[in-house]
């Protein structure tokens, strides 16, 4: 069986390599039992780094609408060129950039 692709950066996700559910719409917004994605970790982090609570409930709760969001599309130009594995810190909230 191959690994899961991640449907943000479209690399795979190796069972050895940080990963976490994303819900699409966010808990605190009447997501908790609605649909989540598995993620890279670090994509994962990267999206609530880039955009709050309510911008996520409000316009961004598909996996195409994160990926026109134009930080979230440069990063993930950036971590395509990494390998599956790759762990990197983002640097504490920096949203609004």
């Amino acid at each position: 069986m191959s690994d899961p692709i991640c449907p943000l950066c479209l690399r795979p996700i190796p069972p050895d390599v940080k990963q976490s559910l994303h819900h699409l719409i966010p808990k605190l917004k009447g997501g908790k039992g609605g649909p989540t994605v598995l993620l890279h970790h670090i994509c994962h982090r990267e999206i609530h780094a880039s955009l709050s609570e309510a911008e996520l409930a409000r316009s961004y709760s598909t996996i195409a609408a994160l990926r026109d969001h134009p930080r979230l599309a440069r990063f993930i130009t950036w971590v395509r060129r990494r390998p599956p594995g790759f762990l990197s810190k983002v640097p504490g909230k920096r949203r609004g950039g």
